[in-house]
């Protein structure tokens, strides 16, 4: 615990602009200057049904006249065509379709209510996508309740805050160019709900910790950064770099938290088989949708590790096949490949385990964790909110070297 106790030291709070190397110069704020996030709710959609318990105003990029939109609180379909928008009997004109509720939550859309405005944006000739351009309080008080477990601590939750506040500005502020939304709804960003996923703890988190983030830097540079969490790290977790090929930093580096979270079910798993001409399915599939190698791979013959990180960690994996082809892939480019287009069948918890290769299959054993395993271990934050450690002691330590901000 002596770790614990020396990166429980932490400093004020540094009032200082925030940046990013790719600072995104279309960013939004709300009047109160608190930045949107973009969030792509529901993708390349024929149709989709939405009701309003109070009049919405809409409008078209096309006729960008706001009016107001009067339907009854029961769903009508949305869809769009070369003629335009179609909101049950109503006919709109081209373009991007913004609904503006009157209050929070009056819009429902395909049964959710959320916080902030929506955007119908065409993505083919009668397909669109629907983004919530939401200030990133409201959306982080959905988004820390759907990540974290109901009963856990208080301060499990606002460190959960101030993790998910960095990420989701940080990817506010480096969305590629011409892209119109930020972050998805579910965990390939952060998983979302809407006002109906909110609970007053998560509120509470969120309003406690209103403005803060994690920064990194020296003193009067810090930046914000891409601050990863995950549910469980087995123990022993992995830096950005191995794990997504980010660049190296400090507070997204591999750390040993020995037994810390060992409270997660997750904690240990395996063993798990899975035949190889199983595996060679998924794996061809993960090649196919990556247009890499791997969709070509004969039977799979084997995996092994190929590199551990300095902690002992697996970070990369070889993987073999009968013509003798090998395909060396990271620790999560594995764990994708054998997850993709599971179905039912079983599926790896996290990239941490050793493999045994037996004749019809392979056996994933020695497993540890769940997620991959980069910046917070959220169960861990869990046991350190159980020992007493307040959120700022909590997010200090899973990032190190880092600072807490106050962005506005």
């Amino acid at each position: 615990m002596a770790r614990l106790i020396l990166r429980a030291l932490f400093p004020l709070l540094l009032l200082v602009p925030l940046a990013c190397s790719r600072e995104n110069p279309a960013i939004l704020s709300n009047a109160a200057g608190v930045p949107l996030v973009r969030v792509r709710l529901l993708q390349s959609q024929e149709s989709v049904t939405v009701a309003a318990s109070q009049p919405p105003t809409v409008r078209t990029s096309a006729d960008n006249t706001p009016r107001p939109l009067q339907f009854p609180n029961s769903p009508v379909s949305v869809t769009f065509g070369p003629g335009g928008w179609r909101i049950g009997s109503l006919t709109l004109s081209p373009g991007v379709l913004t609904i503006q509720p009157a209050a929070d939550g009056s819009v429902v859309v395909n049964g959710q209510r959320y916080r902030g405005q929506y955007r119908f944006v065409p993505v083919t000739a009668n397909r669109f996508d629907v983004i919530n351009d939401v200030d990133v309080e409201s959306y982080l008080m959905s988004v820390v309740s759907k990540e974290m477990l109901r009963l856990w601590d208080a301060e499990s939750y606002k460190a959960q805050a101030i993790a998910a506040r960095t990420y989701a500005l940080y990817e506010a502020r480096t969305t590629p160019a011409g892209r119109g939304w930020d972050v998805y709804d579910d965990e390939r960003s952060q998983v979302y709900g809407g006002i109906g996923a909110e609970t007053d703890k998560s509120i509470n988190a969120v309003q406690s910790t209103r403005g803060i983030v994690l920064a990194y830097g020296p003193a009067g540079q810090e930046r914000i950064f891409k601050a990863y969490f995950s549910s469980c790290c087995g123990g022993i977790g992995q830096s950005a770099y191995d794990a997504f090929g980010d660049p190296w930093s400090e507070p997204l580096s591999e750390q040993n938290h020995g037994t810390l979270c060992s409270a997660s079910p997750a904690f240990n798993w395996g063993p798990l088989a899975i035949a190889k001409d199983e595996l060679t399915r998924r794996i061809r599939s993960w090649g196919e949708r990556k247009n890499r190698a791997e969709k070509d791979m004969a039977l799979l013959t084997s995996i092994e590790i190929q590199a551990r990180n300095r902690l002992g960690r697996p970070v990369r994996f070889l993987l073999t096949d009968i013509r003798g082809a090998r395909y060396s892939l990271s620790g999560e480019e594995t764990r994708t490949a054998i997850n993709s287009n599971a179905g039912n069948g079983p599926v790896l918890y996290s990239s941490f385990f050793r493999t045994i290769n037996d004749a019809a299959a392979i056996r994933f054993v020695d497993g540890h964790g769940r997620g991959h395993g980069v910046g917070m271990c959220q169960w861990c934050a869990q046991a350190m909110a159980e020992r007493g450690y307040k959120a700022n002691q909590i997010v200090l330590w899973s990032y190190p070297r880092s600072k807490l901000v106050k962005a506005y």
